[in-house]
């Protein structure tokens, strides 16, 4: 009898959307199928543990409905109804779609739309080079980061920060924004670690009593669009009881004394107004920061999804300023370190071809540009023809049900390259199967991280299915485009950038499994100067000129306080609408990826739900399960009660981004989610929307 072959271990990095970019360990069973998935126990951040979705990722590419072959719609849009197509033919039409259109209305007629299903850079940013070529109308990503990069480079300069490993050497952790155990869980692995070997303590700041919460030592629940309330008093009770290091403001920041007096009358009690936390509760936080110098503040996305997100995020981030906490191993903050990693992406991209007077659309305001629009579209031709991949707009995107009506366009020609069958791609013309991240090579920077990370091809894949990079260039050949980008394959284009930074080449970063960039202790703490030209932290920012938008300064950005403030620019409540939404992201969900797989949807209870407070339920006679509808002017949806007290009164929560048809009327949560331009530079509200709440 013959004893059973052990699998082979291939290593990988994770594509997701997620800043943790975990290494990987998975079980080859043969040529085509995977076992089980594990994090790398070797890379000191990921630290062997993963989160359990992407631990059963085999259930993701063994799912009995991907998308095998190339479709073609058969009866009306959205009906469902298909016919098998060759890719040949499937590439034709598609090409044909785009020359057309272009004589109709212009080149910028054509939309080539994506984002950060992969974070693999040939993969995802490889059709930007299609774009250039074909000059298409350019891609304005402002739905994740916008809001968030702004505010934290307004005050540092630079997207960079204290290592995240340092968690571990901290005496204090502020997990602000984020859900870290759901979202990025190996944040929880290096605080809680700091707890153990050195008594820190773990604060949490969110708007309502999350998994990550409830691992807490100090516990902040506050109503969301508060956070810089609570920070400015913070730095009140800082400046007020001797804690602010004034011989490194002198030195590091900009207008120490200006902020000082401008923050006199940011007191705990103006603030307990505004967040709902106590004044007592903020006093013994702003106390704890005050005496505890190794304190770490990690900072998130989740608290910058407001109107006022920008400024939320810089006045958290001006905390550590006030302190000098940046001096210290433990020390200072962190939010990104997508800044650190100096990838030249001129090949990937086709920057040669780029032509900066192709309008740029903003990739949240999609249901403006596909109605029509004139401002959204700056005044040029329709959008007629698009190529979505890596994203499902019909889902994730705000102002939802203007965004469906626009695929629903007769005049729109909507190709969807994807893995299984979404939102978005059962309103598509033509359906193409697209590979998994286990089934193609790619490269991977962690964001929450310092490691460069390459994930070869280790398995074939299932049917037909290409790679985005295949796509583009088989598109690229039938439209006549020339760059020596399409004629590359993955490796080469990976080999092409590794060699312009210095980092070896695909292989030799695939032997040694990654590359460490953390910049060291002096650069990432900032000893040197904040990377400013005066090498001051700025406390005064001068907002338009932050360098993170490509469009100009957007929305009510001329009213954008001077100094970290609480700007009154979110959805407030009314009597209209009593309540605040924030649409939360789920453990078993990211994005709208994973909510196809059975076990994900069960973990998350098996329906969407919203969360109420019992004492709002029992006011709108609500009970628990009861199907309830909420809305404002942007539409209503139907869904199940939750009663839950772990958030303050008059806030609901949604977690997790369902499949529509998940919901009883067909229409997913960000029907309820407006796609009006956050200042300064754009960007989607998630969690930022004023609704009523009844009993369906």
């Amino acid at each position: 009898m013959n004893a059973p072959v052990s699998p082979r271990i291939g290593h990988s990095a994770c594509p997701h959307d997620c800043p943790s970019t975990c290494a990987l360990d998975i079980e080859i069973l043969d040529g085509r199928t995977i076992g089980r998935v594990r994090g790398a126990r070797e890379n000191d951040y990921t630290a062997g543990v993963i989160c359990a979705k992407v631990a059963r990722y085999a259930e993701r590419v063994h799912n009995p409905n991907r998308l095998l072959h190339p479709l073609r719609r058969k009866g009306e849009k959205g009906s469902g109804e298909w016919e098998p197509i060759s890719w040949d033919d499937a590439l034709d039409a598609i090409a044909e779609a785009f020359v057309r259109e272009t004589a109709r209305h212009g080149s910028e007629a054509v939309w080539p739309y994506y984002y950060a299903g992969t974070m693999g850079l040939v993969q995802r940013d490889g059709i930007n080079r299609l774009r250039h070529a074909g000059r298409y109308s350019g891609f304005y990503d402002t739905i994740c980061t916008n809001m968030a990069w702004t505010g934290w480079i307004a005050g540092t300069g630079r997207l960079a920060g204290a290592d995240p490993r340092e968690m571990a050497k901290s005496d204090l952790v502020v997990i602000w924004g984020t859900n870290a155990v759901a979202t990025q869980v190996n944040v929880m692995t290096h605080a809680v670690r700091a707890r153990k070997e050195r008594g820190a303590k773990i604060a949490v700041v969110d708007v309502y009593r999350t998994a990550t919460m409830e691992q807490a030592d100090i516990a902040l629940c506050l109503k969301p669009g508060t956070d810089a309330a609570l920070a400015c008093a913070i730095m009140h009770v800082l400046f007020r009881d001797g804690h602010a290091d004034r011989a490194y403001l002198d030195r590091y920041t900009d207008r120490p004394a200006d902020l000082e007096a401008h923050l006199k009358s940011r007191t705990p009690e103006w603030a307990a107004a505004i967040t709902g936390l106590s004044a007592a509760e903020i006093e013994a936080f702003a106390g704890l920061i005050g005496r505890t110098k190794r304190s770490f503040f990690r900072l998130g996305y989740g608290f910058s999804r407001q109107r006022n997100g920008a400024v939320a995020m810089h006045a958290a981030a001006s905390i550590p300023a006030v302190t000098g906490a940046w001096q210290y191993e433990g020390g200072g903050a962190f939010h990104s370190n997508s800044g650190i990693f100096r990838l030249d992406k001129a090949m990937i991209e086709g920057h040669s071809l780029r032509d900066p007077s192709i309008r740029q659309l903003d990739q949240s305001r999609i249901g403006a540009i596909l109605a029509g629009d004139r401002e959204a579209l700056f005044g040029g031709p329709p959008v007629t023809a698009m190529l979505i991949q890596n994203t499902n707009p019909a889902s994730v995107a705000p102002d939802q049900r203007r965004v469906r009506e626009g695929f629903l366009r007769p005049d729109l020609f909507l190709t969807v390259h994807e893995q299984v069958m979404t939102d978005t791609a059962r309103l598509a013309d033509i359906v193409l199967p697209a590979t998994m991240f286990l089934e193609h090579d790619d490269v991977y920077k962690g964001g929450g991280h310092q490691y460069l990370m390459v994930g070869p091809k280790l398995v074939d894949p299932p049917g037909e299915c290409r790679t985005n990079h295949q796509v583009h260039a088989g598109l690229a050949q039938r439209l006549g485009f020339e760059h020596p980008g399409f004629a590359m394959t993955e490796r080469e284009h990976i080999d092409w950038m590794f060699a312009r930074a210095g980092y070896g080449s695909f292989a030799s970063v695939e032997a040694g499994r990654w590359v460490d960039l953390q910049p060291e202790f002096e650069t990432a703490h900032f000893l040197s100067g904040f990377a400013w030209p005066d090498g001051k932290y700025r406390f005064a920012p001068d907002w338009p000129r932050v360098p993170v938008g490509n469009n100009g300064p957007m929305g009510p950005w001329p009213d954008m306080p001077e100094f970290p403030d609480q700007w009154s620019v979110i959805e407030a409540a009314d009597a209209a609408h009593p309540f605040r939404l924030a649409t939360s992201p789920a453990r078993s969900f990211l994005n709208s990826s994973f909510n196809e797989t059975p076990s994900s949807r069960a973990k998350e209870g098996g329906r969407p739900e919203v969360m109420i407070h019992p004492e709002d339920a029992a006011t709108a006679g609500v009970a628990a399960g009861d199907l309830v509808r909420i809305g404002n002017r942007r539409g209503t949806v139907r869904l199940h009660a939750r009663l839950f007290d772990g958030l303050r009164r008059g806030v609901l929560v949604a977690e997790g981004l369902w499949a529509n048809d998940a919901f009883v009327d067909g229409e997913g949560i960000n029907v309820l989610t407006g796609a009006d331009p956050a200042a300064p530079f754009g960007g989607a509200a998630f969690h930022d929307n004023k609704v009523w709440l009844e009993k369906a």
